[in-house]
């Protein structure tokens, strides 16, 4: 079993590929982060995306990337209707100056699909890469075996609130206050979300999961468990400030112990 830990992107990215032992095959995923991030980071001044949001390039000359993040993230804010955010988007031609351009909520679990897709194209279909807790898992732990992957619980840190158990292409991305504080807003009361602790997210792939997990925490469990439901191929485990938890009705097929 082959394991690292990468810090990027603001975060710790961890590979496990049990097939494999030479750290060389983690060269090109690992190498895809950091050029990422030296694109997509809203705390490099010299990003491009950092530059779009001054108004010092235009989207078309920006990496051909950016171009693609920005439409990704208009397309989870319409399917959404409007509870993920990137911010204040460039207007046509420059950006516009002083706005927050902030894709982040699609970022991270994009990137972190991109490497492990990387490794699949590689010829290791058995692995998993997580950034800041998400998972993108694919194929199985061992031959037989699927992944488990615990889901912290908001209340008590050094405890789980559940375990995914699967085999296959998968992701598992929370949003909550547990490590960050309250820090997803509202777009449509400009404050922070309170309706929620955490706000797990289970679905193919890790870009759509964790975007979907950000907008749905926003939401508030009413909105958010009939929208994922709605969702094909997603599934989604919700705690409450009063610790009460709510699942949709697909959510015990995943879990290893169900709550």
């Amino acid at each position: 079993m082959l394991r690292h830990a990468e810090e990027v992107m603001g975060t710790v990215v961890s590979f496990a590929v049990p097939n494999a032992d030479d750290p060389a095959v983690l060269a090109g995923p690992i190498a895809e982060l950091h050029r990422l991030d030296r694109l997509f980071s809203t705390y490099r001044p010299d990003s491009d995306i950092s530059r779009l949001g001054r108004g010092e390039l235009t989207v078309e000359q920006c990496d051909p990337l950016v171009a693609e993040v920005l439409a990704s993230c208009r397309a989870v804010t319409a399917e959404s209707d409007g509870w993920f955010s990137m911010g204040v988007p460039p207007a046509e031609g420059r950006g516009r100056p002083g706005g927050r351009l902030d894709p982040s909520g699609w970022v991270k679990g994009w990137a972190v699909e991109r490497a492990s897709a990387l490794l699949t194209a590689a010829g290791f279909t058995d692995h998993t890469v997580t950034g800041g807790g998400d998972v993108q898992a694919r194929g199985q732990a061992a031959p037989g075996r699927p992944w488990r992957v615990g889901v912290a619980d908001p209340q008590r840190p050094d405890h789980l609130v559940a375990v995914v158990s699967a085999a296959g292409d998968f992701a598992v991305a929370t949003s909550g206050t547990a490590e960050r504080g309250a820090h997803i807003i509202d777009p449509r009361t400009g404050r922070p979300a309170d309706e929620l602790l955490s706000l797990t997210v289970i679905g193919p792939g890790l870009a759509r999961t964790d975007a979907y997990a950000t907008a749905a925490f926003a939401m508030g469990p009413r909105r958010a468990l009939p929208w994922l439901t709605a969702l094909p191929g997603h599934e989604a485990l919700a705690v409450l400030p009063d610790g009460t938890r709510l699942g949709t009705h697909g959510l015990p097929h995943y879990l290893a112990n169900p709550t």
